[in-house]
């Protein structure tokens, strides 16, 4: 997996996704995990801004295109992880790059 970077100090939300590919696609057989500090299994999903499912693990396997977020007790709501379903997609990898990175990049379809 990726570890993302955020500011020192600070408590968030991360939304996880593997394999470490943006932007994921169903058929890649995705899985998103939520990291955050608080109870485990208190996790809150939501699609396109829609309660997903009840509240529970942090794993969760895509079976659907569309927007994921997820919330955890203590640390809010995560940034989203649009997940598609198109037949050419060109992918980087799901972490930050700076300028004169070299990058390799995929063309799925």
């Amino acid at each position: 997996g990726w570890c993302p970077l955020s500011p020192a100090g600070t408590q968030s939300t991360q939304l996880l996704v593997e394999p470490p590919w943006r932007p994921a696609v169903v058929w890649d057989q995705v899985t998103l995990t939520c990291q955050g500090s608080g109870t485990a299994g208190a996790t809150t999903w939501y699609k396109d801004g829609q309660r997903w499912g009840k509240e529970g693990p942090d794993h969760l396997n895509v079976t659907e295109k569309g927007t994921y977020t997820c919330e955890r007790p203590g640390t809010g709501l995560s940034p989203p992880v649009r997940v598609m379903h198109d037949w050419l997609v060109l992918q980087v990898p799901a972490r930050a790059l700076l300028e004169g990175d070299t990058v390799t990049l995929r063309c799925r379809r």
